[in-house]
């Protein structure tokens, strides 16, 4: 009896764990499942992808008027046939507004070409493979032809507290400490004035609550006095932060990233205005 009794206690106990294994299998499946959706919910990719995309279209900022497909392109304009290379994160990717970002409306108004080398929260700070300087070295071709180059001046910086570092007394690439904010700045002008020959620009976001973008900006304009580089300052116009508190809930998804209309009507002209003076020096 106590043979079988052994027996039977080995089966059960066999039982049990086969079933506890397959309640953590379970477990664990349906956490991924869950983690998977959520990552595309928040735009993040995979199979669940199209849920964020789903909230995005309802947004009334992205609606079917302001599509790519219904852009009227302008007659004359000075930026037709001119190639413009864009380097940026996630607001030049157009990360709330379905991919479309003032990149693309510029080229299908002006009749321009144009290289969107944009990834959603990448810093100018060369802290990896997805830093600007390195998407800048290993993504762009360094015999492609450009009228301009234009780059964000990333939020991602500011909102990552990265250092701000200092203006270098030198213009030679090796001197500068891309391990900060300034540092990586001044290589990106100067690697893009050697390898393309061509003007380089740097854009702002529009104001947000955020004292390290401040900080930002205003190194910005110390790096224009040095290299004579453009600089589309969104953040101090006092045009562009006069918007009504209506007009802006349709223009942004959230401080810092605008929907399809906030590009449309709200940055675009502005950025094109200024490419259209600053590439006629």
């Amino acid at each position: 009896m106590k043979v079988e009794n052994n027996k039977e206690l080995r089966i059960m106990k066999k039982k049990i764990l086969k079933i506890t294994l397959s309640i953590v299998l379970i477990l664990i499946l349906a956490v991924g499942i869950g983690l998977t959706y959520l990552v595309g919910a928040v735009g993040g990719g995979g199979p669940f992808d199209f849920v964020w995309k789903n909230k995005l279209k309802k947004m009334p900022g992205n609606a079917e008027k302001y599509s790519l497909e219904n852009i009227e392109p302008l007659e004359n304009s000075p930026l037709g046939g001119k190639r413009i290379c864009y380097l940026g994160s996630s607001v030049t990717l157009g990360l709330y507004s379905m991919d479309v970002s003032f990149a693309d409306y510029i080229s299908y108004r002006n009749g321009c070409e144009y290289v969107k080398e944009a990834v959603s929260g990448t810093t100018l700070v060369d802290n990896g493979k997805t830093s600007y300087i390195q998407r800048m070295k290993n993504n762009i071709g360094t015999d492609e032809k450009f009228d301009a180059f234009v780059c964000q001046l990333s939020t991602n910086d500011a909102s990552k507290e990265m250092p701000m570092g200092e203006l270098s007394s030198s213009e030679n690439l090796e001197d500068f400490d891309t391990q900060t904010i300034t540092g990586a700045m001044e290589y990106i002008i100067v690697y893009a004035k050697q390898t393309w020959n061509c003007p380089v620009i740097f854009y702002t976001g529009t104001k947000y609550d955020s004292k390290q973008y401040q900080q930002m900006v205003d190194v910005l304009f110390e790096l224009q006095d040095k290299y004579g580089i453009g600089v589309i300052d969104l953040w101090n116009d006092e045009e562009m932060n006069d918007v009504s508190e209506k007009e802006y809930e349709v223009y942004m998804a959230d401080p810092v990233h605008p929907t399809q209309a906030g590009y449309l009507e709200w940055w675009t002209p502005k950025m094109e205005e200024y490419l259209y003076q600053f590439l006629e020096r």
